[in-house]
Order: C-alpha cells, then structure tokens, then sequence
C-alpha cells in the first residue's frame, strides 16, 4: 500500500467516476484503474463495486475512505513537520542561564521567542558560568548566557548586554540612607563576596575594584550565586556589590545604592558551539541577536563602556 495509491483512492471515491478521478488526479484511466486494483489487492478486499453505468464503494471502502484520508493528512503533518525541523522552525533547544538573567532578562526572551519560533520548546537549565562553558563544551546545552567570554576552542560568544554593579545593604544599615556608597564607605565593613570558583567574573570585577581603590572589605562569605548573596545581606551577616538587575530579585528589607565613584558595569554573553547540528539553534540565535539589538536600541544603558576592571578571560573558565 503506498500513498499514491490512497490518493488515487480517495479521489475516485469522491468523484465516484474513473474518468473525474483521472483528470484530477492528472491522469488516464487505465494507469488509476491500476492503482486501485493494487491497492485492493494488498488489503484483500474489494474498495469499490464498478461497472460501465456506475462506481460505489462497497461497506470496506466507506470504512477505509476514513481511514485513507487520515493517513494521507497524517503523512503531508509528518512532511510538515520534518522540513519544519530541517529549517529550524521547529524542535528542541536547551538553554542554560544564570539565577540573576533567570529574572531580568531571560523572561523577556522566552516570551519574544514564543511569537518568533512558536514551534521551538527550549528546556532550561539553571547553573553558573562556568558550569554553563563546560556544558556547553560537552554538548550538554545548545546555548548559554554567561558573565565571562572564556577562550575556549569551538566556542562563540555575543555580547548581549551590560549592567552597573551596585552596592547592597540592609534597610537597617546606615548606608541605606544614603543616595549613593562609595567604596571607601565599605572597608573594614564585613562583606558577602562571590566564590573565586563558581562565582569568578563577579569575584575577579569586584576584587578588582577594591584593589584599584585600596579598600579592604572583610569578607566573611564566599558564595556562587546572587540570590544567595542577597539572602545573606538580608539577614544582616554583611554588605555586597551585585549586578544592579538582582534588585529584580524583590528580595524584601534590602537596599540597592548605586556607587559613588566607580561606575563599573558587567557584561552578559549568549555563548554557543560553532558548528552545532541542532538545525534550530541557528534559527533561535537570529531572533535572540534581533531581539537583543532591539533591546539596546530602547535601553542605550545596557551598552555602558565601563567594563569589569579585570574582565576573566581564561582557558578552563575558572
């Protein structure tokens, strides 16, 4: 049984005239004569009772006309679906993003996404930096978004955005009541740092800054993530510096101050594999890249020049 055959056959059946049928079907007779006879032939049993006044179906071919037409539209969805997939337009993409992005940034992408590539389900993946490069490096996610453009073979990176580092307090904390901190205001003061491993492109900017300035925190806390730092702040165990979008966070009892006399931004990557075989990464790039020059285009902060003082750019991501 081959689709031809059950075109052939739904087209007789409806027009239930053998020369009708062939003109549709851009045909002769006796080559669509032959497609039903092989077709019957296959399945055992008599579709159409036919003689030189009339065509009918018989009670099997009324049934199998149901059944035709639904395997006929089934195969044209499935060819559909397979070019769809072969451009692009459809399939599956992972992305890997950081907590902070996770609030700010990336929201607004799926949801732009969603209207571009309705067809694309992107599965996330929630992980630090550096998780996300060796991810990526492991074939394990499609793309990431990363604070720090490591120099890893097979690896290109897109600058997607830049942000101000700000200073964070309790409400309770005397620096809260000031419009802006300088650094100055934070040495000796116990301080919630990024880990020097999992949170390395916070830690290298923000060590950085504080050696330019000769300013020496106290640190009492090494973590990897912004939501932890924050937490940490909340409860009173120390001050930080974070990406100014964590305010996004809506973490309550915390003040944001931008600083005084250093206006330091950090930066956000969308890192890829060169040369991916997933046909719906290119596709999903193009729109992110769209999406994202829009974004400058309405918020020209986003593209500030103060860079991290000490921007990591290091062969294994550390």
């Amino acid at each position: 049984m081959e689709l031809h055959q059950l075109r052939c056959f739904v087209v007789v059946a409806e027009e239930l005239h053998f020369g009708r049928a062939a003109k549709r079907l851009f045909m002769t007779q006796p080559p669509l004569s032959r497609q039903i006879q092989l077709l019957e032939r296959s399945l055992g049993v008599m579709l159409l009772e036919r003689n030189n006044r009339q065509v009918r179906l018989t009670a099997a071919g009324q049934h199998f006309l149901r059944d035709a037409r639904r395997m006929l539209a089934f195969a044209e969805q499935a060819g559909h679906s397979a070019r769809r997939l072969a451009s692009g337009d459809a399939g599956r993409l992972i992305l890997g993003f950081t907590a902070v992005s996770g609030y700010s940034l990336i929201p607004e992408l799926l949801r732009h996404a969603a209207q571009v590539l309705p067809d694309v389900e992107v599965v996330l993946q929630e992980m630090v930096s550096v998780a996300q490069i060796e991810a990526l490096t492991a074939n394990m996610i499609d793309v990431g978004f990363v604070r720090l453009a490591v120099t890893r073979p097979g690896l290109d990176y897109e600058r997607v955005c830049r942000e101000p580092l700000v200073v964070v307090v309790p409400v309770t904390h005397p620096l809260a009541g000031q419009a802006s901190v300088a650094l100055r205001d934070l040495h000796q003061q116990p301080f919630v740092m990024y880990s020097p491993v999992e949170g390395r492109y916070f830690y290298d900017c923000i060590a950085g800054l504080f050696a330019m300035a000769g300013v020496a925190p106290h640190y009492v806390h090494y973590l990897g993530q912004t939501h932890s730092v924050l937490g940490l702040v909340r409860a009173g165990l120390g001050l930080a510096i974070v990406p100014a979008s964590a305010s996004e966070l809506h973490m309550g009892n915390l003040a944001f101050r931008p600083l005084r006399d250093a206006q330091i931004h950090a930066e956000l990557y969308m890192a890829a594999r060169h040369g991916s075989e997933n046909p719906v990464l290119p596709a999903f790039m193009s729109m992110a890249k769209h999406y994202f020059a829009m974004r400058k285009a309405d918020s020209p902060a986003c593209d500030e020049q103060d860079e991290c003082p000490y921007p990591p750019e290091t062969a294994d991501g550390r």
